[in-house]
């Protein structure tokens, strides 16, 4: 559902359109479906990530489904058990490098499952 991208302002749309064409286009297993009211995407059907907005900022991030088993300095954990965050910056360029080794080490622990 395009909506929840459309309705968002500027930069955050074109932050959030461009991370899910990127993460979509990352594995040809990934697919782009709806949870919970949010954009999710699943690997071989099972949860990968998920795209949201920080409710203070603005800002948007990828959710990780298994963020406690990554290792990464960038994610944040918060209040989630399972669940880590990484945040985007709307105002700069994709950080392709660190989202394409997030989706890498995300793909690793499903493919343990």
């Amino acid at each position: 559902d395009n909506n929840y991208f459309l309705s968002q302002p500027e930069p955050t749309q074109g932050c959030l359109l461009s991370l899910r064409d990127f993460i979509v286009a990352h594995h040809p297993s990934i697919t782009p479906e709806w949870k919970y009211n949010m954009p999710f995407f699943y690997y071989n059907g099972k949860m990968l990530c998920y795209l949201w907005t920080n409710k203070k900022t603005g800002q948007p991030y990828i959710g990780f489904a298994d963020g406690n088993k990554m290792d990464f300095p960038e994610l944040i954990q918060e209040k989630r058990s399972r669940m880590k965050i990484f945040m985007v910056d709307a105002e700069k360029d994709l950080p392709v490098k660190k989202i394409t080794l997030l989706l890498k080490m995300a793909i690793a622990i499903l493919e343990k499952k």
